[in-house]
Formats: structure tokens, sequence, C-alpha cells
């Protein structure tokens, strides 16, 4: 009886947990405007994009609504968010964009200027839509008419787009895709959560090969982690769905010729739960191949956020864990030994940056906040230029704040 007692209580430990780290989630998704499925017009939709180009000029991007109709802005900064250029629509025709928290417009740059862009356009049916592409080859003067990436067009989830562009110049795209399930089902095989695949362009973006599969059963809308490795290496990091429906971490490399490489297990926190948490993770690595990456969960029944690093093909380290149990949607940059950690936390009035520091390469950290607002607000990104690490943070309040974290010469 005493053993039944214990396992029960357990069981209702761990389940109160999981719900708790969903209610704190959807508190400050809703405090931010970001709640997945919402409907438009119930909170501001503040989703941006931002990365710095060669030259060290600070770009970012965003939707617009202008009546029914939706656009995409592009904006650029060569003092370090002081002033701004005038805002440049970069689409010629209105088409629906998503910019929600785990679900916004993505930026980066090639080696000859290109800029390039990829968000999702939702689609009519709900939970549907199409990952599309624009680029400029002439460093934002121009934009080419959108493509879609993916060569299926069947109207099912294709969302939650990530870009990165590898050192020999190819675009890599990565999205959730649900093709499979509908057979997966048919045939009374696991069908648990979605998959991911990506598309790969080695003429600057003028086309798309691919609709490669990276893997199947994986969250349905939790974002994908890109990163380059020390090796060049196109990497990523995704909430899987490990059987029976444990809601850990997987990792693999994007082939620039799509062949299959079976994944590797790299959270082991054991969540169970039938749901999605709205919250992907976290991926960087320093230039000796250590791993750096942060994650939402729920870990011996305390849920939040946590972070760990890898030595070059070493075990993941003790895992710590970040900010309060309402702290959310971690960012993660390094710069030589420099690693800034960066989250979002919510005290129930006002939101704020926090983050750890360090300038050792991960082995002792100091706390700073970098800053707060009272309005709503969009996830932290983190920067790398010329002049050292920054945080890029909008919020409703305030618009694209800017903050200085760490100057290239070490504090």
């Amino acid at each position: 009886m005493t053993d039944l007692f214990e396992t029960s209580r357990r069981a209702l430990r761990q389940a109160l947990a999981a719900a708790a780290l969903l209610l704190l989630a959807g508190a400050a998704l809703a405090q931010a405007g970001h709640e997945q499925h919402m409907k438009a017009g119930k909170g501001p939709e503040l989703g941006m994009a931002a990365a710095v180009d060669a030259q060290d000029a600070l770009w970012t991007v965003h939707k617009d609504s202008d009546g029914a109709g939706q656009f995409l802005l592009l904006r650029k900064s060569i003092d370090g968010g002081v002033s701004w250029s005038e805002p440049k629509r970069i689409l010629a025709e209105p088409e629906a964009i998503s910019a929600e928290g785990e679900n916004r417009p993505k930026l980066a740059f090639g080696a000859k200027g290109e800029v390039y862009v990829s968000y999702t356009k939702p689609l009519a049916k709900p939970f549907t839509g199409e990952i599309r592409f624009i680029r400029s080859i002439d460093g934002g003067a121009s934009f080419a008419p959108p493509i879609t990436v993916h060569a299926n067009r069947d109207v099912i989830t294709h969302r939650f787009d990530a870009m990165i562009v590898d050192p020999q110049g190819r675009i890599f795209i990565a999205w959730i895709d649900k093709r499979d399930v509908a057979a997966e089902r048919a045939s009374k095989a696991y069908a648990a959560g979605a998959g991911i695949f990506y598309a790969v362009s080695d003429d600057r973006g003028a086309s798309f090969r691919g609709d490669f599969r990276l893997v199947r059963h994986t969250c349905e809308c939790c974002r994908i982690a890109l990163a380059v490795n020390a090796e060049g290496k196109v990497m990523a990091l995704w909430r899987h769905v490990f059987d029976p429906n444990i809601r850990d971490h997987a990792m693999g490399e994007l082939k620039p010729g799509g062949e299959t490489i079976a994944p590797a297990r790299v959270t082991f926190d054991d969540w169970r739960i039938d749901a999605c948490p709205h919250q992907g993770p976290a991926l960087a690595f320093g230039a000796d191949g250590t791993r750096y990456q942060a994650w939402s969960t729920v870990k011996r029944g305390e849920g939040g956020l946590y972070y760990a690093s890898a030595p070059p093909g070493g075990p993941l380290e003790l895992a710590v864990k970040l900010g309060s149990g309402q702290a959310d949607h971690a960012a993660i940059g390094v710069d030589g030994k420099t690693v800034v950690l960066a989250w979002r936390q919510f005290d129930g009035k006002a939101t704020a940056i926090m983050s750890k520091i360090s300038n050792d390469a991960g082995r002792t950290w100091r706390a700073r906040e970098l800053a707060h607002t009272a309005t709503a607000s969009d996830h932290p990104q983190l920067l790398k230029g010329h002049d050292g690490m920054v945080l890029v943070w909008r919020t409703e309040g305030e618009g694209v704040r800017v903050v200085p974290i760490v100057p290239s010469k070490q504090e």
C-alpha cells in the first residue's frame, strides 16, 4: 500500500509539474501576444528576425499589415541600432505571413552581399502553410519575387522554417512537415508528432533541391535550431517525440545531398506529455567544437529552462537551470571564449531579459539583467558583430532595442 501511495504521489507530482510549466509558458506567451494557435487580432505579432552582415551592419525584417494586406519590412542600421534606414517593403504583392513567437521570418546573408529571407505563409486551412523564400543579389536594393521552397504542395503543415548559410555559401532551409502523418495513421504505424524536411540551394537562392527528410516524429510547433559546427557542418537541434511520447531533444546533420544521418538523442529528461510546449531549443558551437545548448523541459519534476555544454566528442555535461519557473525562450551567443545565455522572464507585471555571461568558455559566469519592459515583447536574439555581442529585442512599447553585452576586447 505504501509503495502504491508513493507511486501515485510521484505520478501526481510529475503531472502537476508538467501542467505548471505549460501554464507558465502559456502565461508568458499570452503576455507577449504569442499564443501559437491564437486567432488574428488578439495580440501584437512582434516576431522579427535580426542579423549582422559582413560589414557589421544590423538588419531586421518583420511583418507589416496594411489593411487586409501583409508585407515584409526590411530595415538597416550602420551604427548599432542608434538610427535606422527607412523601412522597405520587399514583397511586391501582399500575402499572408506568420510572425508569431516560434514561427517568424528568418534573415541571412551570402558572401557577396546577398540578402536572404524565409518565412511561413499560412494557408486557409488551420495549421497549414508553405515555406517561402525571397532574395536580393544586389545588397538589398531590389528583391526577386518569392518562391515556395518545397516541391510538395499538399495543403498540410509546412511551417516553422529555419534558415542558415554554410561556409560554402549553400542555403539550408528546414521546416516542420506533416506529409507522412496520414500514411502512417492509415497503416496504423506510429504517427506521433510531425517530421522535419529541408531543402538546399547551391545557386544563391535561385532554386532549391530537396524535400529531404531529416527525421520523423518531432514536436509539431517547436522551432528548429540550426548552427554551423567547427567542422563547417550544418547541425539541427529539435524537440523529438521518442516512443511512446517522450518530448526530449535530438540532433542531426543536414547533409548537402540529403543523405540520411541517424539523429542522436541529446537530452534525457524523460518528459512524457501529449502536448507541444511551443518552446524550441537554442544551439551554438565554439571554434574548438564545444556544443552549447539550452532547452525547455520538465526535469526531475521541475519545469523550466536548462543549459548544458558538451566538449568536442564528449557527452553533455550537467544541466543547469536558468532563471525562475517563468523563464522562457533562451538564446545563445558565442564569440571566441565569450558565451552569452539570454532568456525572457516574466514576474507577473513586467518582462526582463536575463543573462549569464562567461569570458572563459563557460567555466565561470556572471549574471546580468539586459533589459526589461512592461509591454508585450518578442524573444531575445543574440548577435555577434565586429564590436562584440549584442542583444536585439523588440517590444511593443519601446520598439527594437539593441543592447551591447560584451565588446570584442574582453571586459
